[in-house]
């Protein structure tokens, strides 16, 4: 099924990373346990000028684990970007070869996840504590693939160390294509409010692209953000779950259009329905439903039926998927007109 997306097409409009072209400047975030393939495959559809997938581990990506492999498929996507995270130059550099040549447009970097997990191991945001080893990562990853590599950060670790100029300096003199900075330290996590303005100081250390992400939910907070940021594009991730059309209507309004009107209803069910089905042919009847759930109640959050909550409960926990298709065309056929961003 393709969506009645509309094309950003305009060479005015377009975005250079490296070689790659890209068509707007709203790119989908890399979200874990979310951004799985059908996620990207509609955002792109629906306008978005870049896809990210989950974050791979590398070790695990390259020693044939399916699930890692399954984060980066690239079946039916437009431009897309792969994430891998580690603290090895080695596996970091055979993970982007595996990525490549699996047909990734571009290789991600990431230095930005702030889970114990992750950074438990060194890797993810806890790079951002060791500026050498991260250098030394960048470099074996460009040394690995031809396509452009960019690099995700957050602000720091803590509020006492803002070394994101400083590690984007380094990335640049490598090589890297473009920089993405989460308004945020590692300590923060996702509370309180990303801060905008602070990523204009990595702004002023490079001049590669460079793509401000947090707290992005709306046309008027992706123009507010860049003004504050001085970056040259956008990243929205949360705001999408749910909405996979928002990031083409951002996208829209950046390049100066009129946005496009929220998807009608039927077309609402008609790609919550894609999703569902892309999860159960990815991983499988059981693992599947329960990797859609946080998708479908995401989809029908906005319903306003009376029996709403009822109904959510059943489609979360329903494992008929032509009970969960038909309840979702219950809940969405009654939310209200959907606006523009």
């Amino acid at each position: 099924m393709a969506l009645n997306a509309q094309p950003l097409s305009n060479h005015f409009e377009s975005i250079a990373i490296g070689a790659l072209s890209l068509p707007g400047r709203a790119f989908l975030a890399p979200m874990a346990g979310v951004t799985d393939v059908g996620m990207r495959r509609l955002a792109g559809e629906f306008g978005a000028a870049l896809t990210v997938s989950e974050m791979l581990d590398a070790e695990f990506y390259v020693n044939g684990d399916r699930e890692a492999a399954m984060r980066a498929a690239s079946e039916g996507l437009g431009p897309h970007s792969v994430q891998i995270a580690g603290c090895a130059a080695e596996s970091l550099a055979q993970a982007a070869r595996l990525a490549e040549a699996a047909g990734a447009a571009m290789i991600d970097i990431n230095m930005g996840c702030p889970a114990k997990r992750v950074t438990g191991g060194a890797a993810g945001s806890a790079l951002m504590r060791d500026l050498d080893l991260a250098t030394r990562l960048v470099r074996a990853v460009l040394g690995a693939v031809k396509v452009p590599v960019s690099l995700k950060m957050r602000l720091g670790w803590d509020a006492a160390a803002l070394n994101a100029p400083e590690l984007a300096r380094r990335a640049a003199a490598e090589g890297i294509a473009m920089l993405t900075v989460h308004g945020r330290t590692r300590c923060q996590f996702y509370q309180g409010k990303a801060d905008w303005a602070a990523i204009r100081k990595v702004r002023e250390a490079i001049t590669i692209p460079l793509v401000a992400n947090g707290d992005c939910t709306s046309a008027a907070d992706a123009s507010a953000m860049l003004t504050a940021s001085g970056a040259d594009a956008v990243m929205i991730g949360r705001a999408a779950i749910g909405r996979p059309w928002l990031i083409g209507q951002i996208a829209d309004h950046l390049a100066g259009r009129a946005i496009r009107p929220s998807p009608s209803a039927a077309t609402r069910v008609e790609a919550a329905c894609q999703h569902y089905q892309t999860l159960l042919s990815l991983f499988g009847k059981a693992k599947g439903l329960r990797h859609a759930r946080k998708h479908l109640s995401a989809y029908a959050a906005h319903s306003q039926r009376p029996d709403a909550a009822a109904l959510r409960a059943r489609l979360v926990t329903s494992e008929d998927p032509a009970e969960v298709e038909a309840l979702l065309a219950l809940l969405l056929d009654c939310e209200p007109a959907a606006g523009t961003a």
